[in-house]
């Protein structure tokens, strides 16, 4: 039996995977309350926005008052997702401790998320990695992967094509890279070959795992990756989200229930599931009438759980 890491660290992206693909603005008091409560419950790393321009994306204009408010939180790895070298720029003069590049894999979906072609997006990576070493600034730059395991634009994605730009992105100057199923198209079977083959080529620059759960199949994927090693996971509070240039793609897994997958095999996270559970009832609240996810909120915590902490 395939022994697993005994640690491994969810990151919240609910705050911009989540909230990018819903009518619901939330305030920004609401957006800092729920960084409060996810840091409370003992989340260590939170997506908290997106540097886009606020006409495309109202959801998340108020990303620089959600970051400078996270970073005032002792130990808190605060990330954003950037389109562009501008983006880039405005993480970098926030002092965000990670910012995320998206690559598509897939050139339909490339073209539709950031009107660039992926090897395009590659040339933009090495303008941020220049930018970022010219700055003396010590924020991290992940290259995200997505559309990796195909796409509802383009249909099937070459597993090649996904280890080129991966390669690519690194020789960019990348500091780590992850993959991403952003519409939902994985199997635990082809996450397995995909990430055998990319810790091939990245090792442990390979950093994280973002599942979406479109077809039910998210913790799966994560548990597949997990086994393999990698300790790192990006999931959406109640599972709300998914991409708005991805027609289908539903929300990320829902945090609450990968943490209890990851407690109960084992595997430390350092979350308090209870106030965990809490959270996510508020924010649901807070987001009335939009679609939620997940099982454990209506299930409960059985009551033999004792979870990694404690078991």
């Amino acid at each position: 039996m395939t022994s697993l890491p005994t640690t491994a660290v969810v990151r919240e992206v609910g705050l911009r995977d989540g909230l990018q693909s819903i009518q619901t603005i939330l305030p920004t008091a609401q957006k800092i309350e729920w960084i409060k409560q996810a840091y409370a419950a003992g989340q260590r790393e939170i997506e908290v926005g997106s540097f886009v321009p606020p006409k495309l994306m109202p959801q998340l204009a108020d990303t620089w008052e959600v970051l400078a408010f996270a970073k005032t939180l002792p130990g808190l790895t605060a990330s954003v997702l950037i389109p562009n070298l501008k983006g880039a720029e405005r993480a970098l003069e926030g002092d965000a401790h990670l910012m995320v590049l998206p690559l598509s894999a897939s050139h339909a979906h490339s073209l539709a998320n950031l009107r660039k072609t992926p090897d395009e997006v590659v040339q933009e990576l090495a303008r941020i990695r220049a930018a970022r070493d010219a700055s003396g600034k010590k924020t991290l730059i992940e290259g995200g992967v997505g559309t990796a395991f195909g796409c509802t634009l383009q249909g099937e994605v070459k597993v090649d094509e996904v280890l080129r730009l991966m390669q690519a992105l690194l020789d960019a100057g990348a500091d780590r890279v992850s993959l991403a199923d952003t519409v939902g198209y994985a199997d635990p079977h082809s996450v397995s070959v995909l990430v055998e083959k990319a810790l091939r080529i990245a090792g442990n620059k390979l950093c994280c795992g973002h599942f979406h759960d479109t077809r039910g199949l998210a913790l799966a994927n994560a548990y597949a990756t997990l086994s393999l090693g990698i300790q790192r996971f990006d999931a959406s509070l109640a599972g709300i989200g998914g991409c708005p240039h991805a027609p289908g793609a539903s929300g990320n897994a829902a945090t609450e229930d990968l943490v209890f997958m990851l407690e109960a095999s084992g595997v430390k996270t350092g979350i308090d599931l209870p106030k965990l559970l809490a959270l996510r009832q508020q924010v649901a609240g807070w987001l009335k009438g939009e679609q939620t996810h997940g099982t454990l909120w209506r299930a409960g915590l059985p009551k033999n759980f004792k979870g990694a902490m404690n078991g």
